[in-house]
């Protein structure tokens, strides 16, 4: 028999809330996922709280939950796991910034787009230099990313600094969200001074001309330093591989020691490239006992309050990724696959919540419970619970069996 291989398959911020809309239902009831429904109806339906109590429940807290780590122990921040993704060496001095190319309207006073339309990449990457001219210096500097998603490394900065995740207030008047504390003046005056020259940026003028939303400023947070994690092999004796189209994805698997693969065509939304992350899954098994897929697209189309895309987003999950993962596993052999979300990220609210999310496993030794389909019934129904979600790994990787017969 082959031995023991894990898949983590994510979509990020897939679960929701009731949606009067959908009759009371939430986006995972009304969507067609056979796959997901069949990981729980010949496996285990359960539900996990990846966010603990007095942390904000971004997708870094969240993921590092599901992957087996408390927070409370070494983490620092969402941008220092994104500078490692970059290549960013961070300094003892440094403190880092997530930097989003942001739409702002009405005179710079409201957040319309927290993603500025979902700027290409290569429109990104002629803006950064800009960045970098305008407002570079030997204490900050802007380095590229993915999309809309960016670095500002800011030496010797201070640590007394609030700040709020754009995604959060989309549609808001932006002021009372600004950086504030006492070290927050540097920062909210770069952000003021790049809406003075961004638009007039050559590829803001085009977006414009092309009917697509400018990235006409900056907006920073996330901040944090460098963090101390131990490595996944040391913790739990095992290696594995990451595959995602975000550098805060890629990042962390820098930090805990698994290889990043990089997928031509992943780009974080709904047109990323599901068939190269199956094969990148796949390939990286031959090497690692366990693979982490992290989808983007759930997550995206919930800020934007999307209840269609979020949909199309579920059912993309399920038949382009699940599916085919789990055909490929059954003709192997001696696997276990866990799929759920990181977090909420309901569509009324267009922002994550802290809430417990529904989970599938199946596969060698998870002997079935009494559920039969994937959505959040599974927080009442399920048959095994993790509070804190960190547990979860443990039992995943090191029980001979779980569940029991029904």
């Amino acid at each position: 028999m082959p031995e023991m291989k894990y898949v983590i398959l994510l979509g990020d911020g897939m679960s929701d809330q009731p949606i009067a809309e959908l009759g009371g239902r939430t986006p995972l009831m009304v969507a067609n996922t056979p796959n997901l429904d069949r990981m729980v109806r010949d496996g285990i339906g359960g539900w996990s709280l990846n966010t603990p109590t007095g942390y904000y429940p971004g997708s870094d807290v969240a993921n590092l939950g599901v992957l087996g780590y408390d927070v409370t122990q070494g983490y620092t921040g969402r941008s220092p796991l994104e500078a490692a993704a970059m290549g960013v060496t961070l300094g003892a001095d440094d403190l880092a910034f997530r930097c989003n190319l942001v739409t702002l309207e009405d005179g710079f006073s409201r957040m319309d787009d927290f993603a500025a339309g979902h700027i290409a990449t290569s429109e990104a990457a002629a803006i950064i230099p800009l960045l970098n001219d305008e407002l570079g210096s030997d204490a900050f500097r802007f380095y590229p990313g993915v999309s809309y998603r960016h670095l500002l490394v800011w030496h010797g900065g201070g640590d007394k600094v609030t700040t709020t995740p754009p995604h959060d207030i989309s549609g808001r008047l932006i002021e009372e969200y600004l950086p504030n504390g006492a070290d927050a003046a540097p920062i909210h005056r770069l952000m003021e001074q790049s809406q003075q020259f961004l638009l007039a940026h050559p590829v803001n003028q085009k977006r414009l001309a092309e009917g697509l939303k400018p990235a006409n400023a900056i907006w920073l947070w996330g901040q944090g330093r460098r963090p101390e994690l131990p490595l996944f092999v040391d913790r739990y004796g095992k290696t594995g591989g990451m595959i995602s189209a975000v550098d805060l994805m890629r990042g962390i698997a820098v930090h805990i020691g698994f290889e990043p693969f990089t997928v031509p065509g992943a780009t974080g939304w709904l047109d990323t490239n599901y068939e190269g992350k199956v094969a990148a899954c796949l390939e990286g098994l031959q090497r690692h006992d366990l693979m982490f897929v992290h989808v983007e697209a759930p997550d995206e189309a919930g800020h934007g309050g999307r209840l269609d895309l979020k949909i199309q987003a579920i059912e993309d999950f399920d038949r382009r990724l699940v599916g085919p993962v789990l055909e490929a596993l059954d003709k192997r052999g001696n696997f276990r696959v866990l799929s759920l979300p990181d977090h909420p990220t309901p569509i009324a609210s267009r922002t994550h919540n802290s809430d417990p999310v529904p989970f599938a496993l199946f596969g060698t030794g998870v002997i079935p419970d009494l559920n039969r389909v994937y959505d959040e019934t599974l927080l009442q129904t399920g048959s095994l619970s993790f509070s804190p979600g960190c547990d979860l790994m443990p039992v995943l990787l090191h029980s001979k069996s779980m569940g029991h017969a029904g």
